[in-house]
């Protein structure tokens, strides 16, 4: 394989994530990178997302072969179960790593990439696009130039559609859970960017009745344990004294007009901010069906995120959000998933870094 001796060998390991081939275009696209794809296992289970060989990529046919190139980077975009198998050889050949979140399903596995991604020193970022997003970007620069004073309080929505296109999903094997998982770690990364403050205890409800016909869910899965939650309301004490609620639900039907979004609420001793970070959109009508449309536009998150990673894999900045960052909203997740088993508030793990 050849490559020119001022680019940058990037591969992405893995097609298994929605936003893999979104990632796999930027970086298509962007000069002075030469890219790679790997994606050898394929789904677990009945998956109507594409696998395999993208076009206009260059493919290699395992994780091995890929490792033994000797990546300047690598994207890693598996199934979430999967992220330690391949941070792991990714960081011991010392390459850069841009990992989806959340970081893992479990603590054990998030302190093995803890230490390993540790050990090697390697340069790591989570895969967090929203910060990136220019409405939600201001507000954490004004937030820490200290415009909004203390901040006292923080309510966050991300809500959205069941991905059904990714069945992987909605398999806690795959994914270690439902919509806690999915998106409870954005609203999460947000406070993270706009405080110091560290989460003490989590609150956490969740049900299964949106969707139960499309997770398997039967009435008793609804009212106690079992299957993936597809709705969940996490309330996080801080240490400072700062509250957020979470509302992290797929509660979105397959007819809306679109995926879902983000909004957040933030209350400090010197004001208050609402963001709706996807809310510029084109509204209309299908003409064919009639059914509603909407069509966001303006720069989204994905490509800063891509370009903040070149940037560090380049040595230009430092990583942000880093692994730190991954590993205190993982444990907001498993705290959050812990509550909801109990049914009473827990204390926040602590994961290392």
């Amino acid at each position: 394989m050849s490559r020119s001796a001022d680019s940058l060998l990037v591969a992405v390991l893995s097609r298994a994530h929605v936003h893999a081939d979104g990632y796999i275009e930027l970086l298509a696209e962007t000069a002075g990178v030469d890219l790679m794809v790997c994606d050898p296992d394929g789904p677990p289970a009945a998956d109507r997302g594409p696998r395999g060989l993208p076009a206009g990529a260059r493919y290699v046919d395992g994780y091995r072969e890929v490792f033994a190139l000797r990546p300047d980077a690598v994207v890693i975009m598996s199934e979430t179960s999967r992220h330690r198998e391949l941070i792991e050889p990714a960081a011991e050949s010392g390459a850069a790593i841009l990992c989806e979140k959340p970081l893992a399903t479990t603590a054990a596995d998030a302190r093995a990439i803890a230490a390993v991604v540790g050990g090697r020193g390697v340069p790591f970022m989570i895969a967090h696009p929203v910060r990136f997003m220019a409405a939600c970007s201001e507000l954490i620069g004004r937030a820490r130039a200290g415009q909004l004073g203390e901040l006292v309080a923080v309510r966050g929505t991300n809500n959205g559609k069941l991905p059904a296109e990714r069945s992987w999903f909605v398999e806690p094997e795959w994914s270690g859970g439902g919509a806690l998982f999915d998106h409870v770690v954005h609203v999460a990364d947000l406070i993270d960017a706009l405080t110091d403050a560290r989460a003490a205890s989590v609150s956490a409800i969740t049900n299964r009745m949106l969707y139960a016909d499309r997770v398997g869910a039967t009435v008793a899965d609804v009212l106690g344990t079992g299957g993936p939650e597809t709705g969940g309301l996490v309330l996080i004490n801080y240490a400072s004294g700062l509250v957020a609620a979470i509302d992290c639900s797929w509660s979105l039907s397959a007819s809306a007009p679109s995926w879902g979004g983000l909004t957040i609420n933030v209350t400090g001793t010197a004001g208050e901010v609402f963001v709706d970070a996807f809310r510029p959109r084109v509204r209309g009508i299908e003409a064919g069906s009639g059914r509603a449309l909407e069509l966001p536009y303006g720069l989204g998150g994905d490509a800063s995120l891509i370009d903040a990673f070149l940037d560090v894999v380049r040595g230009g900045r430092p990583a942000r959000p880093d692994l730190g960052t991954a590993l205190r909203t993982l444990a907001v997740v498993l705290a959050a998933a812990e509550s909801a088993a109990r049914g009473r508030s827990v204390d926040v793990p602590e994961l290392g870094w």
